[in-house]
């Protein structure tokens, strides 16, 4: 991770043009993944709530997920990965497509009472950093669920002991296994939660038979219940290459003030919400554009 205070931006995974929903979810035999992650979220996130935002949102996949929210934020660094998710969702007045940098996320400070980062976590070259950014904008009590890819899993200590891996999974530092996908060590990534004022109330442990020899052989619906008897061993110890966390936003921060939404990522002044093809920041003179129902925070149009 950059030291404390590290002025360059962390760089940032790209899904542009990707066709991930397809190759991965759609067509890439993760129903079980799918199913187990949707009973996790179920019973982690409040059955309802005001404004959620979902980071890392992609094609919308959990979306329809977060029924008992009022309105719902897609925030994603691709544009491309947010037109998938209008395609499936539509231009509800519900939802609300943001493209932008988790570093740099253009909303006032304590907005949201509720966020998801769901396979996400994972491509942060500065997982602490995005973690304070999402901790600004969220109001004090909100409720913030966040996944995360274990580093201490027990295949990576099978391979570790068996010498078929170099790296050690019982260390704290993250391990990079490509560019930019990151797995953590759950007592890092509980550290950095706390740093960033959440304090957690809930873990569980995800995908414990994410093998694809027993994906095949083990009838789904076994597979999926035998998942969810286990996920609240995550009280207790954290092996499974997946570990979903609640926690709650604590410390003495501001509450955004009605009507208030989004802000420049530059300098940070408030902007409005309305615009029909961009939102002027009266603060530094940048032109955000507004297009086909898409807020683009990535580059700004005077740039």
């Amino acid at each position: 991770m950059p030291p404390e205070g590290e002025s360059s931006h962390p760089p940032v995974c790209d899904y542009e043009g990707s066709d991930y929903q397809a190759s991965f979810w759609d067509q890439g035999g993760r129903e079980y993944e799918d199913a187990v992650e949707a009973i996790a979220l179920k019973r982690l996130l409040p059955k309802n709530g005001a404004l959620l935002l979902e980071i890392g949102a992609g094609a919308g996949r959990n979306t329809l997920r977060y029924r008992g929210y009022d309105r719902i934020v897609l925030l994603d660094y691709s544009r491309t990965q947010l037109q998938a998710a209008q395609a499936r969702l539509g231009n509800s007045q519900r939802y609300i497509y943001v493209a932008a940098d988790v570093y740099k996320m253009p909303f006032v400070a304590g907005l949201f009472d509720a966020a998801t980062m769901i396979r996400t976590l994972h491509h942060m070259a500065d997982a602490p950093k995005a973690l304070r950014e999402i901790r600004t904008a969220m109001e004090p009590g909100g409720t913030f669920i966040l996944e995360y890819a274990n580093k201490r899993n027990f295949k990576a200590i099978v391979r570790y002991w068996l010498k078929r891996q170099t790296w050690n999974p019982f260390t704290r530092e993250p391990i990079e296994f490509e560019t930019l996908n990151f797995n953590f060590h759950p007592a890092a990534v509980r550290a950095w939660l706390e740093a960033a004022d959440f304090v957690i109330q809930r873990q569980l442990t995800v995908s414990h038979f994410r093998i694809r020899t027993l994906k095949r052989l083990v009838p789904h619906r076994l597979l999926v219940a035998m998942d969810a008897l286990m996920q609240p061993s995550g009280s207790f110890w954290q092996f499974t290459p997946s570990i979903f966390v609640k926690t709650q936003a604590t410390g003495d921060s501001p509450v955004a003030a009605e009507g208030a939404f989004f802000r420049c990522p530059e300098c940070g002044h408030e902007l409005p919400l309305k615009a029909d093809d961009y939102l002027d920041c009266a603060g530094c003179g940048r032109h955000w554009e507004v297009n086909d129902g898409i807020y683009d925070f990535k580059t700004p149009l005077n740039s």
